[in-house]
């Protein structure tokens, strides 16, 4: 069979709507096959990364991540934000920004951010007076903001595959979120002031019943934050403590989940995205074996290094590429799949493998939003009920803010490693 004809095949299976895991899965078995190589190489590099102990911090914070959104810790985090910047113009858009980016960086998962929090958020916006294609742009933008953030699975997996020190990258991604965050909410400002959007006062009243409502969600990033970077605990160890704090918090105390009926479905619907992850890295990585030990890398160097004579220009071209790929593939498979091939060719022009993690996250954000089928753009149109086209009209000039902080995140390095070489985490 020809290779040209297994490539059709698999084209074919992908629209027809074929789970990506299975379509990796098939070609990395033919092209084993082909190879007149043992088919169980697919499987064997699972085997090793599955005695990894940075793996077992994937189902933790996903655990963690679903448990918070699927409690009330949403409306206590929106109603403390509100009270802290509802009084500066744009402050509800702000707050927007803020929450979303908590939640995402817990659960890993752009689209459970703008499922779960959406129907809070937007009608909140439009009560507010905000335009209706600002709103419906900035939640389905907020949805994938937080993936720079500790404890982002994208982060964790990245670190996985690449072989780069998982607490570096969670120091790392700390300063281009924020560069990121701080250029959307200027132009949140902007519109707020714009269309005369009212203010919440400022009362120390409001701030005090808003921090002991969410007294006890307030702790996470900073028992995150500064276990990690304190040296006190690994990447790891925080997920399982973050794993039963929240646990603790939300079921125990506030008591908005009930233990026997709503901790097991959100255990079990937390579990499917872990499974799903695992589903990919088992095909991922095989056909990564494949792919490494045929020279696939060594030749795309080659061509790169015909074509591409300076590092600013492979830098462009790679960001071209890495936002095609955000729209064509999840940010999981992304990572199984594309890491491996671009980054020895990115070490030898000289780019630090950190400052490539951050880049790569960055660029698949922007995947999420770019049309005409990046992922959050349908998970919008079918959480608000709006069409596609009105959803993309909405995101465009999130787009092209969002690019330009990736600009400023790519070719100003310091921003992703000066923080890596103050703290000095190994």
């Amino acid at each position: 069979m020809s290779l040209w004809l297994v490539v059709a095949g698999v084209v074919v299976l992908a629209i027809m709507g074929a789970p990506l895991f299975t379509i990796i899965g098939a070609l990395a078995l033919y092209l084993f096959s082909s190879s007149q190589i043992d088919t169980s190489a697919v499987i064997i590099e699972l085997y090793r990364i599955a005695d990894s102990p940075p793996l077992i911090a994937i189902p933790l914070f996903t655990f963690a991540g679903y448990v918070l959104a699927e409690s009330k810790a949403p409306q206590r985090l929106v109603r403390l934000a509100q009270a802290l910047f509802g009084w500066v113009p744009g402050g509800l858009a702000i707050v927007v920004l803020a929450v979303c980016a908590f939640f995402t960086a817990f659960t890993g998962a752009s689209g459970v951010t703008i499922v779960a929090l959406g129907g809070l958020l937007l009608p909140m916006l439009l009560k507010e007076s905000y335009p209706e294609r600002f709103s419906l742009g900035l939640v389905t933008a907020s949805g994938s903001i937080g993936l720079l953030f500790p404890p982002s699975l994208p982060i964790i997996v990245y670190g996985l595959v690449s072989g780069v020190s998982i607490d570096q990258l969670f120091v790392a991604g700390i300063v281009p979120g924020v560069v990121l965050v701080l250029i959307l909410a200027i132009y949140s400002v902007r519109v707020g002031i714009a269309a005369r959007v009212p203010r919440i006062r400022f009362e120390l009243k409001n701030i005090r019943e808003a921090v002991r409502e969410a007294a006890w969600e307030i702790p996470l990033p900073v028992i995150i934050v500064w276990g990690i970077y304190g040296g006190i605990i690994t990447a790891t160890e925080a997920a399982a403590v973050t794993a039963f704090y929240v646990f603790v918090i939300e079921v125990l105390i506030h008591r908005d989940l009930k233990i026997f009926t709503d901790v097991p479905r959100v255990m079990r619907e937390s579990m499917l995205l872990v499974g799903a992850i695992l589903a990919i890295l088992g095909v991922a990585l095989g056909l990564t074996n494949y792919l490494v030990d045929a020279q696939v890398p060594q030749r795309l160097f080659e061509f790169v290094q015909a074509h591409v004579s300076n590092q600013v220009t492979f830098l462009l071209i790679l960001n071209g590429f890495l936002i095609i790929v955000g729209m064509m593939m999840d940010i999981f498979s992304a990572c199984f799949v594309v890491v491996p091939l671009i980054l020895p060719i990115a070490q030898a022009f000289h780019v630090n493998p950190v400052h490539l993690g951050i880049i790569f996250l960055t660029n698949l954000e922007i995947g999420y939003l770019t049309p005409p089928v990046g992922l959050n753009l349908f998970l919008s149109s079918l959480r608000f009920g709006k069409p596609m086209l009105e959803v993309t009209r909405s995101v465009l000039l999130f787009i092209v803010l969002e690019l330009a902080a990736l600009a400023l995140i790519t070719y100003v390095p310091e921003i992703s490693l000066f923080l890596v070489q103050a703290v000095g985490v190994q």
